[in-house]
């Protein structure tokens, strides 16, 4: 589990539960960021690398029920671990409705407080990995010429090179002059991958505007 680069940020109002995740965590060589409240936790700087949230139910003021909303209408897609003293079904089900990894009751496990650290960490760094490649296939996408992007949006379509042509009045060789450097440009290797592309890039219509 030992990971210099993954960070774990834990908010509880008790010390001494800070005190002993800090400690457990060091133990297995992970960082651990600790705060005694929400705005503490709120005024500081998000860890770079991959992360995840061990957080109190209850706390003073703001609960850690109202910071996963939070988190959530602010696109902070951060894994949430939650652990409370005095949980109860209907705060369980709402939390894991919003996403949360796990709901543990207060005296945790040792080891399942790092088993579901380990699943929280497993999914920042996936989702942080979906992130970086869809940035590049964005990057890439911007570097082709105006006439390819449209192009790879109507082959994306389903269009083939001599509607395509008929399309936008030029030959169909020339489509495919076009479309060839487009897919050498987005290094897809055939146009089912373009399709793939092309859908993680949201440039086809959804379900709901096909349905419309």
């Amino acid at each position: 589990m030992s990971s210099a680069s993954s960070t774990v940020l834990v908010i509880d109002d008790d010390p001494h539960v800070l005190a002993s995740i800090g400690r457990l965590l060091r133990s297995v060589g992970v960082n651990a960021q600790l705060f005694g409240s929400i705005p503490e936790f709120l005024s500081s700087d998000p860890p770079d690398g991959p992360a995840c949230l061990v957080l109190d139910v209850r706390l003073p003021g703001q609960s850690g029920l109202d910071l996963q909303r939070e988190l959530a209408e602010a696109n902070n897609e951060i894994p949430i671990i939650f652990v409370t003293g005095h949980g109860d079904i209907p705060m369980t089900v709402q939390a894991m409705k919003r996403g949360a990894i796990e709901f543990l009751t207060k005296p945790v496990r040792d080891q399942e407080l790092l088993d579901a650290i380990q699943t929280g960490l497993s999914r920042d760094r996936a989702r942080r990995e979906s992130e970086r490649e869809l940035a590049v296939l964005k990057e890439r996408f911007e570097s082709l010429s105006p006439r390819e992007r449209e192009i790879v949006i109507l082959v994306a379509h389903g269009r083939l090179s001599k509607q395509i042509a008929f399309d936008i009045g030029i030959a169909e060789a020339t489509v495919k002059v076009h479309r060839s450097k487009a897919m050498q440009k987005m290094q897809a290797g055939s146009l089912l991958e373009l399709g793939r592309i092309a859908a993680r890039l949201k440039l086809l219509p959804n379900v709901a505007s096909r349905a419309s």
